[in-house]
């Protein structure tokens, strides 16, 4: 069977959805939602593609926001709830998220005392966000429990403190985990905070569910999560981001040129640090359809973007066959954390998006150009 994605009605570079794999995950959500009595809504932060959210809103509840854009688009688009959770807002975001939001969840002791009579007036929720203080996270850098972390208050700060107003407690210390590590979280949470549990509305559990990767343990969550909402009268929610978009679609690239220093060097029509900067940030390595690690196939190429940083370098694969210009890179599972992340650094060539319909059908959702890389700045 041949790859689609190389077809010649997909543009390079273009980030490419694919309909049928979208809606496979949403699926399974939905299970999630059935068995468990949990709801799910769509973390923007970690996929905000928002020409699926026709496909998306018929399967979650709403969106949750980290900005006031971010709920903005919520709103605009998915046109079902919106939560909120930020490190802190200005007064000018309050004005905005009040507009759209039922749910606003605040970092700090402060910030809630700073805006509580205000929110209190338009008849938000309000919750706050809490540390268990217990490491799940793989990558420092993604570790929201890493000790001396700005992302949620201590139990220890809630000690003598009246919460008379805030009616939900918001967790999230997971990043692209199992359920088994959502079990050990709450154990920490229900340790930490079950004088606080009995008086609150609801539980928002964050992300980092990935309950849509293979191997996964769904029967186990669903357990999970109704065992909590039963045992503490409790809404229970749940805002994925890449769990949603995972393994959904690659970005589609192409060879502009090969090189030479030190071995053969494939420059691309993408950038490392423009289109998918985990490859700098984390490190990470993505997968390549048909290609592996260095000297397992025929060819060694390191594979190099198409920007004047020296360190744009997404790293070394091997291939069958030698490659040549406008041979088509196909790097998979980039839909999730990718997109939201990318820049116009140096002018290069934005990706276009697309999306591979059920049908089999390409359908160009956006191409960029010259004007959208001006209007980015003034």
């Amino acid at each position: 069977m041949s790859n689609p994605y190389l077809s010649a009605q997909i543009p390079s570079p273009c980030y490419v959805m694919n309909e049928k794999k979208l809606r496979e995950n949403l699926e399974i959500m939905k299970r999630v939602q059935d068995e468990s009595g949990a709801k799910i809504i769509l973390a923007l932060k970690g996929f905000s593609m928002w020409s699926t959210f026709p496909l998306v809103r018929k399967y979650l509840q709403g969106c949750t926001a980290s900005s006031a854009w971010e709920a903005e688009l919520a709103a605009d688009e998915f046109g079902k709830e919106v939560h909120a959770y930020s490190p802190a807002y200005k007064p000018q975001d309050m004005d905005i998220l009040l507009e759209h939001c039922c749910h606003i969840s605040f970092n700090s002791i402060t910030q809630w005392h700073l805006y509580r009579d205000h929110v209190k007036q338009e008849k938000v929720s309000m919750g706050l966000r809490v540390n268990p203080e217990h490491q799940e996270a793989s990558t420092e850098l993604y570790d929201p429990s890493a000790p001396g972390s700005r992302l949620g208050v201590l139990a220890s700060q809630l000690e003598g403190e009246d919460l008379t107003g805030i009616e939900g407690l918001h967790v999230h210390n997971l990043c692209e985990c199992d359920s088994y590590a959502l079990e050990r979280t709450l154990k920490a949470v229900e340790t930490k905070f079950a004088k606080w549990l009995p008086q609150m509305k609801w539980l928002n559990l964050g992300g980092g569910h990935l309950m849509t990767r293979k191997g996964y343990d769904v029967d186990h969550l669903i357990a999970q999560l109704k065992r909590l909402r039963e045992q503490y009268d409790l809404e229970v929610i749940l805002e994925p981001g890449s769990a949603v978009a995972w393994q959904t679609g690659p970005l589609v690239a192409q060879v502009v040129d090969i090189v030479e220093n030190n071995g053969k060097i494939a420059i691309l029509d993408i950038s490392a640090t423009a289109h998918m900067p985990d490859v700098l940030e984390m490190p990470y390595r993505p997968t390549i359809t048909d290609a592996d690690l260095p000297g397992v196939k025929a060819h060694n190429y390191r594979l190099g973007g198409n920007s004047c940083l020296a360190g744009d370098v997404i790293g070394e694969y091997s291939f069958d066959k030698k490659l040549k210009p406008g041979d088509r890179v196909v790097f998979e599972d980039m839909m999730h954390y990718t997109m939201v992340k990318t820049t116009y650094f140096n002018g290069v060539e934005h990706p276009a998006i697309g999306i591979l319909e059920e049908s089999g059908i390409f359908r160009l959702v956006r191409k960029f150009n010259y004007h959208d890389f001006k209007h980015r700045l003034s």
